[in-house]
């Protein structure tokens, strides 16, 4: 019996093993797009709708898409110095930003000043191919190249709109331009509105794409940022991911003077990073000038024959230059440094008096590990 529910227990672990969980009930393992979908959707770049389901035939609003695209470029956090205006959104609107971000990376051409937007409108295969396409680095091709390239696939050639015909080339040549499986001849059907599940590989296929080849502007805000300052010691990167791990020492500058002798603990403090945290090569984890804030921990006062005092930081937060607030645990013990005969001296007499005056550096040691986009400096809680 034994010897039968092993067996039932294995073939149940096999089960979980080869058949993946998906995340919706209305997308199945069968579902063309079933692989983009969950992975853009562990990403965050998708979501369902309040009951659940995914509703992979459902259309896509012109806001809605400019809002995913980013974000499965990883740009949500840029700032747009120089916004431009329409019609019909102002800052109020939800997507307005995501908007704005889709107009600065040229993944969306810019109309004249004043012309609406239409955020509503559903995004059609064309905006949503082309948006794709705009995101990366090409080589050019001629009309005559791009209706030669798709007409050996498409049964609709001749019906691309004229400005979308080069984008279209672009997109079959990279393997880029989706289409639902058929039987039948494949059809572009640029007019048509796309789907979510479409609009779900469109942006897997930017993603990949964009690792490799990404416009000029993404490639520069894609590219981890270097610089000079403090080397953390065995932080570590992934990707373009970088961490300060738990145990490291990172320095800190306080605003405000703090004493074993006359602050209280539970007072508030902030302080600063001195210089940038960088990792061995250079990368920037924290910014210089981004604000830590604590409390007092532990303050006694030294006393002769009694004690030598004890001044103790605990740091919750870390605010970064992208005035993003994040839990920043860390812990800072002050000590003086002694020499031989000192040691001796609060070693029998105690009465140390312990001090920190603003401006001056002190020493962290981080208890949690933060994790860093070093392409952007924003921290992934």
């Amino acid at each position: 019996m034994k010897n039968v529910l092993k067996l039932l227990l294995s073939a149940l672990i096999t089960l979980n093993i080869v058949i993946p969980v998906f995340a919706y009930p209305d997308v199945d393992s069968t579902h063309w797009a079933a692989k983009q979908i969950e992975e853009l959707t562990e990403k965050g770049v998708i979501v369902g709708y309040p009951d659940g389901t995914f509703q992979p035939d459902e259309n896509v609003s012109r806001a809605e898409f400019a809002s995913m695209a980013i974000k499965a470029l990883g740009q949500e956090h840029t700032t747009v110095a120089q916004p431009v205006t329409f019609t019909d959104i102002d800052t109020s609107f939800w997507a307005y930003d995501a908007i704005q971000k889709a107009l600065y990376f040229d993944l969306i051409s810019c109309p004249p000043q004043g012309e609406p937007f239409r955020p509503e409108d559903t995004v059609t295969r064309a905006e949503s191919i082309s948006v794709a396409v705009n995101a990366l680095t090409t080589e050019q091709i001629s009309d005559l190249k791009a209706r030669e390239v798709l007409s050996k696939k498409f049964a609709d050639t001749n019906e691309v709109p004229q400005w979308f015909l080069i984008p279209a080339g672009k997109a079959e040549i990279l393997n880029m331009l989706v289409t639902i499986p058929s039987e039948d001849k494949a059809r572009i059907e640029a007019d048509r509105p796309a789907t979510r599940a479409e609009v779900t590989a469109i942006l897997y296929n930017m993603m990949e794409q964009a690792k490799l080849n990404p416009n000029a502007k993404l490639a520069e805000a894609m590219r981890k940022k270097t610089g000079e300052g403090y080397v953390v010691e065995n932080a570590f990167v992934q990707g373009s991911v970088g961490t300060i791990p738990a145990g490291a020492i990172v320095p800190i500058k306080l605003t405000k003077y703090v004493s074993s002798q006359s602050s209280q603990s539970g007072e508030m403090y902030i302080a600063s990073a001195p210089q940038n945290y960088i990792t061995k090569d250079k990368y920037i984890l924290v910014s210089a000038g981004s604000n830590l804030k604590g409390q007092l921990l532990d303050v006694r006062s030294g006393k002769w024959f009694v004690r030598n005092g004890v001044l103790v930081l605990d740091n919750a937060l870390l605010t970064t230059n992208n005035d993003q607030t994040v839990g920043f645990q860390g812990v800072t013990e002050i000590t003086k440094q002694r020499n031989w005969f000192m040691k001796i001296v609060r070693a029998t007499l105690k009465g140390e008096k312990l001090n920190v005056t603003p401006d001056e550096v002190i020493y962290m040691k981080v208890l949690k590990p933060i994790k860093v986009d070093l392409t952007n400096g924003w921290v992934i809680e």
